[in-house]
């Protein structure tokens, strides 16, 4: 793998950990920087479901203005 890659690789770690945080705080789940071992098992839960959901929200929407829609 090129050092471009790993770089890129890095990037998309970093955005997504900022979306994490960012569905968490929308959450009102506080998430600290490393090790969250101290959150429930629920609140671990509702932020990857709510992860998910938004990103499926994104590439509906995504798919719909360019004409795309899977069916």
């Amino acid at each position: 793998m090129t050092s471009n890659g790993s770089n890129s690789n890095n990037e998309n770690r970093k955005k997504l950990q900022g979306f994490k945080t960012e569905v968490a705080n929308s959450l009102n789940v506080n998430l600290k920087q490393g090790y969250n071992g101290d959150i429930t098992a629920r609140e671990a839960g509702s932020i990857g479901g709510e992860m998910v959901k938004r990103m499926i929200a994104y590439a509906e929407n995504n798919m719909n203005q360019n004409g795309n829609m899977m069916k």
